[in-house]
């Protein structure tokens, strides 16, 4: 996919470009004290007028992103990274944030249906640990419970009714997972 490859070589994916430097408002990058506690999963910051967010849903094969806008309440899900042996490619993620340059990030928690965390959620966790002290942005946590069954129904609906052409691949369905967890990180159903 044409997306996905230009997002993984750092070249802006045409028609998905961030705005301009002077379009932006406010800070391009929020400073947070490196020992400012994360926010409790499900509980991180509200969102504020205009503001680009990114969102994850980490795994041990790929990394889901998608993109937001808390002013429209949009969401999109704009490819998926790769990982190393479960390792974040670092450079195709700080690629990634410098391209649509978010003033805040999210990542994914899964949990079990009890509310306990599965095997993969302190791995998740210190994934937005290292991104906020890398990119010096708020990381907010979501609840992602269910959201890759959510995100592979929503495709399948989809590639039924015909306005999806092409297979569903399983970087299609983490990168909606993504977009998933940032709609519900706005609330939006």
């Amino acid at each position: 996919d044409a997306h996905r490859a230009a997002l993984e070589r750092g070249r802006p994916v045409a028609g998905r470009r961030p705005a301009l430097p002077q379009q932006r408002r406010g800070p391009r990058l929020i400073p947070t004290h490196k020992d400012d506690p994360p926010p409790p999963a499900g509980q991180g910051g509200h969102p504020s007028s205009g503001e680009v967010v990114l969102a994850f849903d980490f795994g041990s094969r790929r990394i889901g992103v998608a993109v937001g806008q808390t002013m429209t309440g949009s969401a999109t899900a704009i490819g998926a990274l790769p990982t190393r042996n479960g390792a974040p490619d670092w450079p195709a993620v700080d690629t990634c944030i410098a391209q649509w340059a978010p003033t805040r990030l999210l990542v994914g928690l899964p949990y079990n249906m009890d509310g306990s965390d599965t095997s993969t959620t302190a791995t998740c966790r210190a994934f937005g640990a290292k991104l906020a002290r890398r990119t010096g942005l708020p990381v907010d946590y979501v609840d992602e419970r269910l959201t890759s069954n959510a995100a592979y129904d929503e495709l399948r609906s989809e590639r039924r009714s015909g306005t999806r052409a092409r297979r569903i691949r399983p970087e299609d369905i983490d990168a909606n997972a993504a977009r998933l967890i940032l709609l519900t990180w706005m609330g939006t159903p």
